[in-house]
């Protein structure tokens, strides 16, 4: 008995073995497929003739200034056999397919192992080899060369934008042509940055080899690198060059030679020609006085806060008192002293929040941070848009410390004893539930149309949310370890104080000077576009009623916990 029992038992063995060694040989097999697909997907394919395929729309995005917003591609009946097969030099507004769509945020954690996927591109990085770099074929602009980007502080930085999926040299010269920049410079495939001075090292041709994400066959630079374009003009689709604006008459600093450091004097001198002359050299003010021009930025002792009467810029040469008086217009170029930005050279050792409740103004106190430190911030989710708007640290993992501080809306006991402090931005739930509903309706930059208004979906919404608002709060002051509470409306009204305030809580010094450029490109591209809603008061009494009474237990709650309470604007309402 013993005897027949051993053998079956040594079957089993074997069997259990050869299943194991089944399922390997399975999973090899699968493997090498995949690498063997991913091999052919990322060589160039030999041209064939070009065959009818129609332009995908083009939404890319500026990210400096807000020049255009983007939109993921709808069209998912292009194959990626055909799109290969195809010469895609003539047609520069083809597209490449699009891949995984970009989530939109929503109340539970967001995790990013999807992207982690789309951004290291398995398939390989499509780059041409030494042979194959060349310019675009339907840039309207001169090619310059490849040039290096690997020093501390870029020499073109007056605009930058990006886009993962429909990077193109065209694209890119309309954006920077559009602020008046005199070159366009595109690095890694998809990052696109805009100036009037050409970088100092030039480098070999071949070095420039990453294919720009939506044009096949044109250089975007590579890592470290840039392609870099002359601007000639507009694309008659693209926006219109951008005109000085005018921001008032001002009283003359006492030393005029110190406070602008460039001018040009000349007989009849007019707007036009001293806006041209101060955008060519980079300064975002110019200042005219009769036929004297003067090229500044925003300083301590020229800080554009104590506007005058309009009445007393007039000609110096009719009455003597007005000597002492000038108009100021704002250039289409950017103030450039804060767009410099880049990740901590070592890991933080204090992990910081910027929490907020959806809508409360935590994309636009990332772009003040960002730019008054020097550093990226981080995000505990994902948002390609946001990405695409000049958030670098959108695609870094959240918990790298290596951003100056993590976007979250996240509350809980858990959530939030992960960080070490927080600055916790609160804003009127009015606003901010107006805000975050046009921001799921409409996206960032948009307006909800009027049928979400007037739907059952607007006030399930606020009954929803509404809640939220108010447990966010209570949960950031019951658990957090160190806060720094800061309130949208504060920061709108006294923007250089408080966001000095929030960059001490974060252990960071910074210029005056750097605090002005800031307040200079406060707005950054975070403007609504559109029409506004017809009706600009969408609460009923029920909703008054039951945001009201949140709104009273928050600034209670504040107030016990020895902050000040809310903003009187905040109720009754």
């Amino acid at each position: 008995m013993a005897k027949p029992f051993f053998r079956l038992q040594k079957f089993l063995r074997r069997t259990q073995f050869l299943l194991l060694f089944l399922t390997a040989a399975y999973l090899m097999t699968g493997t090498l497929l995949l690498l063997q697909r991913g091999a052919r997907m990322a060589l160039p394919q030999s041209p064939r003739a070009p065959g009818t395929l129609q332009a995908l729309p083009v939404a890319t995005v500026a990210l400096g200034m807000g020049l255009l917003d983007s939109k993921g591609l709808q069209d998912s009946r292009i194959s990626s056999d055909l799109l290969l097969n195809v010469d895609m030099l003539q047609n520069p507004l083809a597209r490449l397919p699009p891949g995984l769509r970009w989530p939109r945020r929503n109340r539970s954690s967001v995790r990013r192992r999807w992207f982690h996927h789309f951004v290291n591109d398995p398939h390989g990085s499509p780059t041409l080899g030494p042979e194959a770099p060349r310019a675009a074929a339907h840039s309207r602009g001169t090619y310059m060369g490849c040039f290096s980007d690997e020093g501390q502080e870029r020499t073109l930085k007056g605009a930058v934008f990006y886009d993962l999926r429909k990077m193109t040299v065209a694209h890119c010269q309309d954006a920077c042509a559009e602020r008046s920049y005199m070159y366009a410079g595109l690095e890694a495939g998809a990052e696109c940055y805009c100036g009037n001075r050409l970088p100092a090292a030039r480098v070999g041709l071949n070095e420039c080899n990453h294919e720009c994400k939506g044009e096949k066959g044109a250089m975007c630079g590579a890592l470290g690198r840039l392609s870099v374009y002359r601007v000639d003009m507009l694309h008659p689709s693209a926006n219109k060059r951008r005109i000085a604006t005018y921001r008032g008459c001002f009283r003359l600093p006492e030393n005029v030679t110190h406070a602008f450091p460039t001018s040009l004097i000349q007989a009849n001198m007019t707007v036009e020609m001293c806006s041209g002359f101060c955008s060519q050299k980079e300064f975002p003010l110019a200042v005219l006085r009769v036929w004297e021009c003067y090229c500044a930025y925003p300083t301590p002792q020229f800080n554009l806060r104590d506007a005058v009467s309009s009445a007393l810029c007039g000609p110096a040469s009719e009455d003597p008192r007005m000597a002492g008086y000038c108009q100021v217009y704002q250039t289409p170029v950017q103030d450039t002293r804060c767009t410099d930005r880049r990740f901590l050279p070592s890991k933080s050792k204090v992990f910081v929040a910027l929490s907020s409740f959806p809508g409360a103004g935590n994309t636009w106190a990332r772009h003040l941070i960002e730019h008054a430190t020097g550093f990226y911030t981080g995000s505990y989710y994902f948002d390609g848009t946001l990405y695409n708007k000049g958030f670098k640290g959108e695609k870094d993992h959240w918990r790298s410390r290596r951003t100056i501080c993590v976007k979250t809306h996240e509350s809980g006991k858990r959530e939030i004893e992960m960080f070490d402090s927080a600055i916790l931005l609160i804003r009127n739930p009015y606003r901010s539930l107006v805000a975050e509903f046009n921001r799921k309706c409409a996206g960032h930059l948009g307006y909800a149309p009027d049928h979400n208004w007037k739907s059952k979906e607007w006030p399930d919404f606020v009954n929803s949310y509404a809640s939220w608002w108010s447990s966010h709060v209570l949960d950031w002051l019951k658990y957090g370890k160190r806060l720094l509470v800061v309130h949208y409306e504060e920061l709108r009204r006294s923007l250089v104080p408080t966001l000095r305030a929030m960059v001490a809580f974060l252990n960071m010094s910074v210029s005056e000077d750097r605090l002005l450029c800031v307040e200079h490109n406060k707005e950054g591209s975070f403007r609504r576009h559109g029409q506004r809603p017809r009706d600009p008061e969408p609460f009923t009494p029920e909703m008054k009623e039951l945001i009201d009474g949140y709104i009273r237990t928050v600034d209670q709650a504040l107030r016990d916990h020895n902050w000040a309470g809310l903003p009187r604007e905040y109720v009754p309402r």
